[in-house]
């Protein structure tokens, strides 16, 4: 169950981004995860909301894109879908899209002060 281990990672990497804003209240999280990044999603939003408690992100929402895999052969980038092989090149198919887990924002309010 490494999702609690990506939320773990997540709080920690939000959390480095208020100690450089005081005062800052974090709102939402937009997370992208690709469908071979071997993430359950309802299982991630599950560690979510277990997680954050007592933390920087306990009233935050988590926004989650997911990512298709994208196929391609690694010489000459023409798309292919696995187990097929280039019809150029005779190269097998490469992953070139989808195994991602990126933090793509943090939405927060940051007083003026």
């Amino acid at each position: 169950m490494h999702e609690y281990s990506i939320v773990s990672a997540l709080v920690d990497r939000v959390q480095h981004e208020v100690d450089a804003r005081p005062g800052a209240v974090v709102r939402k999280l937009h997370v992208s995860i690709g469908e071979c990044a071997g993430v359950e999603v309802e299982l991630l939003r599950t560690a979510w909301e277990t997680f954050r408690d007592r933390t920087s992100c306990e009233h935050a929402e988590l926004a989650i894109d997911r990512v298709a895999a994208v196929w391609c052969c690694p010489t000459c980038g023409t798309p292919i879908r696995p187990p097929q092989r280039c019809g150029s090149c005779f190269r097998a198919a490469h992953l070139a899209a989808g195994d991602e887990i990126i933090l793509e924002r943090i939405e927060m309010e940051v007083s003026d002060v």
